[in-house]
């Protein structure tokens, strides 16, 4: 039996992969306490060690079932079985790398610097939690004078090793949990005072910047940790901690969460290293706060007692327009030399989402505009601008963006984006393909001039710099300079387009909400809403006193469509029939027009939103989607024949769901926006 399994290629592996896990223990026991001076002889270990298993992963991944001597039972399962082991011991060898390198360098200044003052720092530090209070006394006569310096030194965003200076556990999901004296190393420093962190295990999460002190060899560090120790009892009762003000923080710990599944992809060839966890589509899914929904919907002032962009016009018997800061449309036409991922993920969807940021925070909602793809050209991802009829408004390029923001950097975040299904596991999962940030404004106030931008795309998160797309370009390209043109034509890029406003343009926009960004294929709908919403809360209303309940369906339920497209399409498709069958000073009727929108709508689309007949609305499940469509084509046939819906409501073949008051009870005080300074 052993000499058929030491014959079989996959034993082999098998059993080379039990002895190079030994070695990664006994190396990683090593390096926990290393000898002085042997730290770069653990980090050239390391490194080849690396080379080795990446060698025998190689290696497993070009084996075939066919290649087997004899029959191998569950074949496929223990051969994933092994990659994951292999995937695991390369990810922990990856994390140790970049601490014993740096454990070199900070080494190696130190010794340049501080040698001559005290030649036995490094035993010391070796010996670091048993003579702490030695060294601190030793150093304390500098303290006072290094203080400043170290502040900003600490908060210098190329010192990445930090060394934590008291416990700390956890406060939630998300939060990694330290020990004293534990080495960090910082990913990102935030301005609220929380930071991502790496220990040496691989593990990520937030920490406060409180807990930490730099981390050098020379023995500096421990003086300042004795200092760091008073504060953090003092963080203890919750005085120094600073709370999370970013309200996106709980959307970044769900990608640090979610990291480790896109760093496996990574590692197996399935996308490229740049690819990280959708930042928007996880804002997206906190809740509301990002959706056109919640942004279509009044704001408040900041008194509370007003609308702040819903304003009556009693000379025209209409709300006033509302012209704002930021008012343009932008055209997405294509994405070129996007990366292709591997095999072993099938792509549900391509996209890109797109919102106001200001480099910090999100600043309106987050539109998606999903892309189409050839067979023959699957790298370019093209858009359809102008939808007409009942093409889907989904893959509508034509964007409209509006914003009364004052912030001097605000600008347009697009995010390319892919919704995948792994097909070994079945897991989803939404990736984002590369990012790019095209500024409104001039740095003298100006905006920018509307014109086409080529935008190359940035690999990592928004919050993230420096990171490309695909580092494995640039590490193929020459060092020449054709060789250097050549690799810059590669790279991904967007192209959008800034398109400037008519006056007419201009108009209708400014019917629109002060803050909301969506497809210009479906403006007209959102303008008759907005109209009526004025007509309910300014003109119709008993007093501005009266907070009850205002019976109305429309403005009830119609901002759910803009979370579910394909209602939307049906509203779209609705609309246009009738509206072929009008006259032309019908038209021109604004009151007749407003009355008859009303009834397309309750002969459309609300029916449809109780009906059990429909499926719920799932993002990029392509079976679902032909479900719903079929339901809505189906629905809009019926109604058309009849001449309204009342037949279909009223038919014992149809079912709909219980009644609920918020089908028609409009709750303006429960939908309103807050005012927000910062948007």
């Amino acid at each position: 039996m052993s000499g058929r399994r030491a014959r079989g290629p996959l034993q082999r592996v098998q059993r080379r992969s039990r002895e190079l896990q030994a070695q990664v223990e006994a190396l990683r026991a090593e390096s926990a306490a290393p000898a002085p001076g042997q730290r770069q002889a653990l980090s050239q270990r390391c490194l080849q060690l690396k080379k080795l298993v990446d060698e025998n992963t190689s290696a497993l991944r070009d084996l075939k079932k066919a290649d087997e001597p004899a029959p191998v039972g569950n074949y496929n399962q223990r051969k994933d079985e092994e990659e994951k082991l292999l995937l695991k011991l390369s990810q922990q060898l990856q994390n140790l790398v970049p601490v014993l390198d740096q454990d070199n360098v900070t080494t190696n200044y130190a010794a340049d610097e501080e040698h001559q003052k005290d030649p036995q720092t490094e035993d010391e530090n070796g010996e670091e939690d048993e003579s702490e209070d030695e060294e601190s006394s030793e150093e304390e006569d500098s303290e006072e004078a290094d203080d400043n310096d170290e502040d900003k030194l600490l908060d210098d965003p190329n010192v990445k090793e930090c060394i934590a200076v008291g416990n700390f556990h956890a406060q939630q999901e998300g939060d990694l949990t330290f020990t004293k004296g534990e080495i960090l190393l910082i990913h990102d420093k935030k301005a609220d005072g929380w930071w991502v962190a790496e220990n040496s295990k691989g593990e990520r999460g937030l920490v406060p910047r409180t807990y930490l002190a730099v981390y050098n060899e020379d023995g500096e560090s421990q003086e300042q940790s004795e200092e760091h120790i008073e504060v953090v009892d003092e963080t203890a009762d919750g005085t120094e901690i600073k709370k999370r003000t970013d309200s996106h923080w709980s959307a970044v710990r769900r990608a640090i969460t979610e990291n480790d599944t896109v760093e496996v992809l990574a590692t197996i060839g399935a996308v490229p290293a740049g690819f990280r966890p959708s930042t928007l589509f996880q804002l997206l899914e906190e809740g509301n706060q990002f959706r056109a929904s919640y942004f279509l919907q009044p704001e408040l002032t900041p008194s509370q007692l007003a609308f702040k962009d819903l304003v009556w016009n009693s000379e025209k018997n209409t709300i006033y327009p509302r012209p704002t800061r930021v008012s343009l449309i932008v055209t997405l036409c294509s994405c070129k030399m996007i990366p292709l991922p591997g095999v072993s993920i099938q792509v549900l969807s391509r996209h890109v989402r797109l919102c106001l940021f200001d480099g910090n925070r999100v600043l309106s909602n987050i539109h998606t505009v999903r892309a189409t793809c050839q067979p023959k050209n699957p790298q370019t991802w093209t858009f359809s601008p102008r939808v007409t009829g009942i093409l889907p408004s989904l893959l509508d390029g034509d964007c409209f963006v509006r914003s009364n923001s004052l912030s001097s950097d605000i600008g347009i975040l697009f995010e390319l984006g892919i919704t995948y299904i792994r097909n070994s596991t079945g897991e989803r999962g939404e990736l984002s393909c590369g990012w790019a940030f095209l500024k409104l404004f001039t740095s003298n106030g100006m905006p920018v001039p509307s014109k086409m931008y080529e935008l190359l795309l940035n690999g990592g998160t928004p919050y993230e710099r420096g990171v490309e797309v695909d580092p494995s370009i640039s590490r193929r390209a020459g060092s020449g300079v054709f060789h250097q043109f050549i690799t810059l034509k590669k790279q991904p890029v967007l192209l959008v387009k800034l398109r400037s406003l008519s006056v007419q343009s201009k108009d209708i926009l400014n019917l629109l909400p002060e803050t909301l960004i969506g497809s210009m294929c479906y403006i007209h709908l959102l303008i008759f809403y907005r109209q009526i919403l004025g007509d309910a809360l300014l003109k119709d209303r008993v007093s501005m006193q009266s907070t009850d309940l205002i019976c109305n369906p429309i403005l009830a339920t119609f901002p759910q469509l803009m979370d579910q497209p394909d209602l939307m399409d049906a509203l779209r498709s609705a609309w246009a029939d009738r509206e072929r069958t009008l006259k032309r000073p019908e038209k021109r009727d604004r009151e007749f027009l407003k009355s008859l929108f009303v009834l397309v709508y309750h002969d459309s689309v609300f029916p449809l939103l109780q009906s059990t007949l429909l499926p719920d609305y799932k993002w990029a499940e392509e079976e679902s989607e032909a479900s719903r469509w079929k339901v809505i084509a189906d629905f809009l046939k019926k109604s058309q024949e009849n001449d309204g819906a009342l037949q279909y409501l009223l038919s014992s073949e149809n079912t709909h769901k219980a009644f609920d008051i918020s089908e028609l009870a409009y709750d303006f005080l429960g939908e309103v926006r807050k005012n927000d300074a910062g948007v």
